[in-house]
C-alpha cells in the first residue's frame, strides 16, 4: 500500500495508524516539495497531475504492478484520479478526509492561470518565516486551514523543518502556496471516477472537509462505488481521536473479497 499525506503535510501523518496496520506492507511517501523531498525544479505551479505520475513511477520501481493506495486530504484526491487514470492497477482505495478536487468552469481557466502566474510572482519575493525553535513551527502548525492538535502539528513538524541559520524553517516548498496553474471541470472528474474499479472507502471527520465544503456528501452519493463511513473528529483524524477506528476499516477494506493484487 502507498500512502499519499495531505497538502503542506508529509509522510509522518500516517506515524501513528501504520504501526496499527503490521500485516500490510506500507510506504509512506514524502511527495515533491513536501517534508524531505526535493522541490520540483521549474518555475510552474504544482500539479497533481504530475503526483500522480510520480505514484506510478514509485509503483514501478517496487515492482508493484497492482497495489493499494492510501490518502488523505491532498493525497487521497491524487489516489481517487490516479485509480482513475490506471484502474487495472490499483486494488484498494482509502480516502480519508478527500476525493475531488475542486472543479472550474472550462471558462475560467484563463483567469485560473493568470491567478497562478501572479501568486507565484508574489512568493518569489516573500521571504520564509523564521521559527526559534521546533515546537514554535509546530504551534504555527496548530492554526492552519484545518486546525490540530498539538501532538499531531509536533508529529508533522519533526519531518518538516529544516535546521537554517537563525533557527528552523519548513521545508515545504513555497510554491504549494500557489494556485494549480490548470484545474480539472466536473465533467472531467466525473469522468475519472466513472473509470475507478478498486474497492473503495471513503473516511470523513463529522468537523473536516464536508464543513468546508458541504455539498461533498451529494456529490459522492452519485458513485454508488465508494463506500461512505462517518466518524468523530477533524481533518486531521488519522492523528488524532480516531486512528484505531481508520486502521479496522483499513484491515477490513483490504480483507474484503476481490480479484487477485497480484504484487501487492
Amino acid at each position: 500500500m502507498l500512502a499519499l499525506h495531505g497538502w503542506l503535510d508529509n509522510s509522518a501523518s500516517f506515524s501513528l495508524v501504520a504501526p496499527l496496520l503490521d500485516s500490510l506492507y506500507i510506504v509512506a511517501i514524502d511527495m515533491a516539495g513536501h517534508g524531505q523531498s526535493d522541490h520540483r525544479q521549474t518555475d510552474a505551479p504544482y500539479s497533481i497531475l504530475d503526483d500522480i505520475q510520480d505514484i506510478f513511477s514509485i509503483a514501478d520501481q517496487l515492482q508493484w504492478q497492482r497495489f493499494s493506495l492510501l490518502g488523505h486530504s491532498r493525497g487521497a484526491i491524487i489516489s481517487a484520479l490516479a485509480a482513475g487514470t490506471f484502474p487495472e492497477r490499483i486494488d484498494r482505495l482509502c480516502l480519508i478526509e478527500g476525493i475531488f478536487p475542486e472543479p472550474v468552469a472550462l471558462d475560467a481557466a484563463p483567469e485560473q492561470l493568470a491567478n497562478a502566474i501572479k501568486t507565484l510572482r508574489h512568493l518569489e519575493s516573500r521571504p520564509l518565516k523564521t521559527f526559534a525553535n521546533p515546537a514554535a513551527a509546530g504551534r504555527a502548525r496548530q492554526r492552519g486551514m484545518f486546525p490540530l492538535s498539538e501532538q499531531a502539528a509536533h508529529v508533522l513538524a519533526e519531518r518538516g523543518i529544516r535546521e537554517v541559520e537563525g533557527g528552523f524553517q519548513w521545508s515545504t516548498d513555497q510554491k504549494l502556496l500557489a494556485p494549480s496553474a490548470y484545474k480539472l471541470s466536473r465533467e472531467q472528474i466525473v469522468a475519472f471516477m466513472d473509470r475507478i474499479e478498486a474497492q473503495a472507502d471513503l473516511i470523513l471527520g463529522d468537523k473536516g472537509v464536508t464543513e468546508l465544503f458541504p455539498n461533498l456528501l451529494n456529490d459522492v452519493k452519485k458513485f454508488p462505488n465508494i463506500r461512505i463511513h462517518h466518524l468523530a473528529g477533524g481533518h486531521h483524524l488519522h492523528m488524532e481521536e480516531a486512528v484505531a477506528e481508520i486502521a479496522a476499516l483499513i484491515r477490513a477494506l483490504i480483507s474484503t473479497n476481490c480479484p487477485d493484487s497480484g504484487g501487492k
